[in-house]
């Protein structure tokens, strides 16, 4: 029996691309029967660039899958990876609040950031003349009357 076993096992190497289909979708991924007959797994997170909230999104079972070989441990199970063949979309960040003056020079960050501390000095100033008349409270008694 374990010479069964050797014989269906094929040399792979991380980095080679496989064909697979789908046998068994989890919450955490889909377990892929290779070409060569291993078992791989192909984690959520390596389906997609983008993300993914459920593994159905992406694969269905009984789907014909070519991935790539990401990892394979000391107990010789396989990683794939979908996403390492994918093209990634050229990512662009969310506008911010500061969109239009994101391309503003290093003058303008420290004009605003001088501002800022002058705005901040001036608030902290307000704040301690209201509160220098006030006392905080009552006072504590340094010793028992005796």
């Amino acid at each position: 029996m374990a010479e069964d076993k050797e014989k269906t096992t094929v040399a792979l190497a991380v980095g080679d691309e496989v064909e697979g289909t789908v046998e068994h979708i989890t919450a955490y991924g889909a377990f892929v029967r290779l070409s060569t007959g291993q078992k791989a797994m192909i984690h959520i997170s390596e389906l997609s660039h983008e993300y993914v909230q459920k593994v159905e999104d992406i694969l269905e079972k009984e789907q014909n899958v070519k991935a790539k070989i990401i990892k394979i441990d000391e107990k010789g199970r396989i990683d794939l990876s979908l996403k390492v063949l994918q093209a990634k979309a050229s990512f662009a960040p969310p506008p911010s609040r500061g969109a239009a003056k994101a391309k503003s020079s290093p003058d303008d960050f420290e004009k605003q950031l001088t501002t800022f501390l002058k705005r901040s000095e001036e608030k902290n100033a307000e704040i301690a003349a209201k509160n220098k008349g006030k006392s905080g409270g009552r006072r504590r008694g340094g010793g028992a009357k005796g």
